[in-house]
C-alpha cells in the first residue's frame, strides 16, 4: 500500500516538473519580481567603481563580473549578513572616507575582504574588517602586539585603511588599480604593470585572487545597492545597528583583569570584549588605553573602577 502511494507521488511530482508548474535548477531559480537569476545578473546600466567606468562592452570583463555575481548570489546567508552588518558599520566607514576625501565605493572593500567581520583572520596573517597584514597595519599607526591588535577594531582600523588607500591612489592614479594594490601589495602590482607594459587593471594578467578582487567588490556594490532586485527585502527590525558606547581612559602600571573593567562599567566581560575586539586576552596590559564601555556607564566609572581595583588587586 505504502509503495503504491510513494510511486503515485513520484509520478505526480515528475508531471508537475514536466508541465512547468514546479521548476528546478539553478538557472530557473526565481529572484524578485519573478525574474530568474540569469536575468538578475544581466548588467544593462552603466557601472563604475569610484567614478571609473567598468568596460562592460569587453566580453572578458562581462564574464568575470557575472562569475562573481553568481558566486555571491549562491551564498544567500552571506548576503543577508552583509546587509545586516552594513547598517551597523557602513555609516562610520562612510564618515571616515568622506573626512579623507575618498570615494564612497571604497566601503565595499570590507565586504570583499572580511564580510565586515571584526575578528576575520587569514592564513596569511591578515586580520580585522580591512584585513591588514601586520607590516602594513604598523606602518599606518595601528598597535599590533601580543596583547593588543587594533586591526580588529573597525573604529581604529578604518582611518588607517583610508590613509593607505589615499596613498595607493597617489601611486597609481586609479582607484581600480589602488584596490588591486590593496589586495596584492603595491610592489607586486607595479612589477606586473612593468613586466606587462600595461596600466589597466581589466587588461592585466594577475594572480587568481587579485584578478577576481575588483569584481568581487563590484558584485557587493551591485547587490547591496539594490538588494530588493535580488529578492532580499529586510525590515527595519532586521538590521544590526551601531552599538552606542562611551569612551574612558585608563592608565595602569600593571595588567588589569577585564572583568574588573566590566564590573566598573556595570556590564560583563563579553560586552567589554565585543566593544574592544583589539584586546586579545583576559587582561588589559599595562599602559595608557582608551576603552569603549556601554553608553551611560561612564558616569561614576572611575570611582567604581578604583573600588573594584583595590578590592581585587590590593
Amino acid at each position: 500500500m505504502k509503495k503504491g502511494i510513494y510511486t503515485a507521488l513520484y509520478f505526480a511530482v515528475c508531471l508537475l516538473i514536466i508541465t512547468g508548474i514546479v521548476s528546478i535548477g539553478y538557472a530557473s531559480e526565481k529572484m524578485s519580481h519573478g525574474q530568474t537569476i540569469i536575468e538578475a545578473i544581466r548588467i544593462t546600466q552603466p557601472l563604475d567603481f569610484c567614478g571609473e567606468p567598468v568596460p562592460l562592452d569587453d566580453p572578458d570583463v562581462k564574464e568575470r563580473l557575472e562569475r562573481e555575481m553568481l558566486v555571491s548570489l549562491d551564498n544567500s546567508d552571506d548576503i543577508i549578513l552583509w546587509l545586516k552588518r552594513a547598517k551597523r558599520y557602513f555609516p562610520l566607514i562612510e564618515r571616515a572616507l568622506k573626512e579623507n576625501g575618498l570615494p564612497n565605493d571604497l566601503k565595499y572593500i570590507t565586504i570583499a575582504e572580511s564580510s565586515l567581520r571584526p575578528l576575520a583572520f587569514s592564513h596569511k596573517g591578515a586580520s580585522g574588517p580591512w584585513q591588514f597584514i601586520p607590516s602594513t597595519g604598523t606602518r599606518y599607526g595601528l598597535i599590533i602586539d601580543n596583547d593588543i591588535d587594533e586591526r580588529r577594531n573597525i573604529y581604529k582600523s578604518t582611518p588607517a585603511a583610508a590613509r593607505y588607500l589615499r596613498n595607493l591612489y597617489s601611486m597609481f592614479a586609479s582607484w581600480t588599480l589602488a584596490a588591486a594594490a590593496y589586495n596584492m601589495g603595491e610592489t607586486g602590482l607595479r612589477t606586473e604593470m612593468t613586466m606587462q607594459r600595461m596600466d589597466n587593471y581589466y587588461k592585466l594578467y594577475l594572480n587568481s585572487e587579485t584578478s577576481r578582487y575588483v569584481f568581487r567588490i563590484l558584485a557587493a556594490k551591485i547587490i547591496i545597492s539594490n538588494p530588493g532586485k535580488f529578492g532580499y527585502v529586510l525590515s527595519k527590525e532586521d538590521y544590526y545597528l551601531e552599538r552606542p558606547y562611551d569612551t574612558v581612559e585608563i592608565s595602569n602600571s600593571r595588567s588589569v583583569p577585564l572583568y574588573i573593567i566590566a564590573q566598573a562599567a556595570n556590564t560583563y566581560f563579553k560586552i567589554i570584549k565585543d566593544l574592544n575586539p583589539e584586546i586579545m586576552h583576559y587582561h588589559l596590559p599595562a599602559g595608557f588605553h582608551r576603552i569603549s564601555i556601554p553608553q551611560g556607564a561612564a558616569d561614576g566609572f572611575y570611582q567604581r573602577y578604583e573600588k573594584f581595583l583595590m578590592n581585587e588587586m590590593p
